[in-house]
């Protein structure tokens, strides 16, 4: 296809060609995107693809989760340092925003960036400017912010955790990506798409799964959304068959809120807070200190936790 989206936002349901159609659209214009949606729905393929079809494709696309940034270390690794700002800055440091200069800058997890650096952000948006830590001298930046969240930011706004002023800076335009069991009909397709992708990458000549296989995978909920199916065609082109075992053994996570109510009021809080933290765990890629950051608690509560409850990070 010619309108640079090939590869990148795959699928052809209702809800899939409208979002296909807003990233063109928004793609032509330079103002910030807030891209919303569940974690695994592909919320950075959408920023790539809104990259790829705009006027900055050929310059850099710079991804970053503020999520997985050290709260000491966030105006660093945004901006930039000179030697010596800081203890250990032995040498200077080019933030995100100067190596993405001319192209995207897209930092996902945008609700969790610390409320106390938020100004300096919005400063930054403002005045098209940054200033290395250590240093005096504004650098010009010409960068197309795209940012990301499954947060219910406007709920921060409210609880005074997110500056309201900085959050209109960021939804200029707002996108929603679907959960990928509002798009079942798209699942034939990314099954391909991935099969093809991973296949090439361990060079391998991989078939795809059968109809009934399909047939089932059109069935299943997929809570974990896009990733968790990518990650079921990395485990099919290992394991074959013996991969659905995996769905067999997944969390249930219903859809319909009345379900989900009743689920939750059958279980202990022992149940309750061990498979928030199997499902957050997962969410995180295994890292676990990102896990104990995102749950509220130091790294060692959830170290025991994972101990009593017999949780392992997930490969």
């Amino acid at each position: 296809m010619s309108d640079g989206l090939t590869g990148l936002l795959v699928g052809n349901s209702a809800p899939m060609r409208e979002l296909r159609q807003q990233v063109l659209q928004v793609a032509q214009a330079d103002y910030p995107v807030l891209i919303r949606g569940e974690s695994g729905a592909g919320k950075e393929v959408v920023a790539r693809a809104i990259h790829a079809a705009s006027p900055r494709k050929q310059a850099p696309f710079i991804g970053q989760s503020c999520l997985a940034i050290p709260e000491t270390l966030i105006e660093s690794e945004l901006f930039g340092h000179e030697p010596g700002a800081f203890t250990d800055a032995r040498e200077r440091r080019i933030g995100l925003f100067e190596q993405a200069e001319g192209g995207t800058l897209f930092l996902d997890e945008i609700g969790d960036i610390p409320l106390n650096f938020q100004k300096r952000l919005l400063r930054v948006l403002q005045e098209r400017e940054v200033r290395r830590l250590g240093s005096t001298e504004a650098i010009a930046v010409n960068v197309r912010i795209l940012t990301a969240t499954n947060a219910p930011i406007e709920q921060f706004v409210a609880d005074g955790r997110f500056r309201a002023d900085l959050m209109y800076r960021l939804n200029t335009f707002e996108l929603q990506v679907p959960p990928l069991r509002r798009r079942l009909e798209d699942v034939p397709l990314l099954v391909e798409h991935f099969v093809a992708k991973h296949a090439l990458r361990y060079g391998l000549k991989v078939d795809p799964p059968p109809p009934e296989v399909i047939k089932r995978l059109g069935e299943y909920p997929w809570p974990g959304n896009v990733r968790e199916l990518e990650n079921f065609v990395v485990r099919w082109i290992s394991l074959g068959p013996e991969a659905l075992i995996a769905l067999d053994k997944g969390v249930s996570r219903p859809t319909d809120a009345q379900d989900v109510s009743r689920r939750w009021l059958s279980m202990t809080m022992d149940e309750i807070e061990a498979e928030v933290i199997r499902m957050v765990l997962a969410d995180c890629g295994g890292n676990k200190s990102v896990c104990a950051k995102r749950l509220g608690m130091a790294r060692k509560s959830l170290y025991n936790k994972l101990d009593r409850y017999g949780i392992r990070a997930p490969a």
